[in-house]
């Protein structure tokens, strides 16, 4: 199989693993990129000493490329950016924020940008001042989400962009992966799947919790105050909607919600947390290593790419 993205990381498989704060950490980043795609470790929420460990934690598992995502709303986000240029990751994914200004540091430092993008405005924008690639999100994912769907987003963005167009949002097998190929994209991001892979250091409770979760168990929070963020419904779920309903003001609601992911992933407590995840929640049967998690989604894709001609 060869894409752009492919090509442009020097990696074997067209997926990525997307950059989930609190859970994205070295060692899943690395068992990622071992078994044929690109880890990410996520820098949200955390220092740079936290960043520049993890990085080198990575690189002693594999030498395979592999990138950190940056929340660019951070206050750090400087001091972090330092680190990662120093250690000369692979590549970048950026997003919460405008990652123009920091192009420059980072092609300077042979790392490849790829920013993360809700509409056609911005990825044409980005693209304009030096991307190497682009990350398109749709509302299906887990955790802080856009307007748009993924399939309007391909719809959409592909045919007018040039650089490895990768999608996000609701994919969690081979099939998925073999529609992205199809409409035109160069690979695709995947956090939720990922979630249940051996090496990803979530609590165990949140992999129960995802293992355990029916179709109709995905829920949004925050649309009506502009934050919205999407996770597996549960008691926390059920109260902040209520006060959403009932007009609680924002900055009580945001209260409220300050802190709860960490709550879930690293604490344990799914009920009181937020348990991010995306839309497709039935694939998530059981936990495996990353590379069986890869092996079956690019067997299926294969399988599923194989027989595309007989529907001519």
């Amino acid at each position: 199989m060869s894409t752009k993205l492919i090509n442009l990381l020097n990696i074997k498989y067209p997926i990525i693993q997307g950059g989930m704060a609190w859970v994205s950490e070295g060692r899943l980043a690395a068992a990622v990129s071992e078994a044929g795609g690109a880890g990410i470790i996520a820098a949200g929420g955390r220092d740079a000493k936290w960043v520049g460990e993890q990085i080198r934690i990575a690189k002693s598992i594999t030498d395979k490329p592999f990138g950190v995502n940056i929340q660019l709303m951070a206050n750090n986000k400087e001091e972090i950016i330092d680190v990662i240029c120093e250690e000369k990751v692979a590549f970048v994914t950026l997003g919460a924020g405008n990652p123009v200004p920091f192009f420059e540091k980072f092609t300077q430092a042979g790392i490849k940008k790829i920013p993360v993008v809700p509409n056609v405005k911005l990825a044409k924008r980005v693209q304009d001042k030096g991307a190497d690639a682009i990350v398109v999100e749709g509302m299906e994912a887990g955790g802080h989400i856009g307007v748009l769907t993924t399939m309007a987003l391909m719809t959409q963005v592909i045919p007018l962009i040039d650089i490895p167009v990768i999608v996000a949002g609701g994919f969690a097998d081979g099939r998925g992966l073999a529609a992205a190929l199809t409409m035109g994209a160069s690979g695709i991001q995947m956090g939720t799947r990922f979630l249940l892979a051996e090496e990803c250091s979530v609590h165990q409770n949140f992999k129960e919790k995802l293992i355990a979760a029916a179709d109709t168990d995905s829920v949004v929070t925050g649309l009506s105050i502009g934050h919205a963020v999407r996770g597996v419904k549960n008691k926390f779920t059920d109260y902040f909607l209520s006060l959403e309903r009932q007009h609680t003001p924002e900055e009580e609601l945001v209260r409220l919600a300050t802190g709860t992911n960490r709550l879930a992933a690293v604490d344990g407590d799914v009920e009181n947390g937020m348990v991010q995840a995306g839309q497709s929640l039935l694939p998530l049967t059981k936990v495996e290593p990353a590379s069986k998690i890869i092996e079956g989604i690019m067997a299926e894709a294969k399988e599923v790419l194989k027989k595309a001609p007989g529907l001519l």
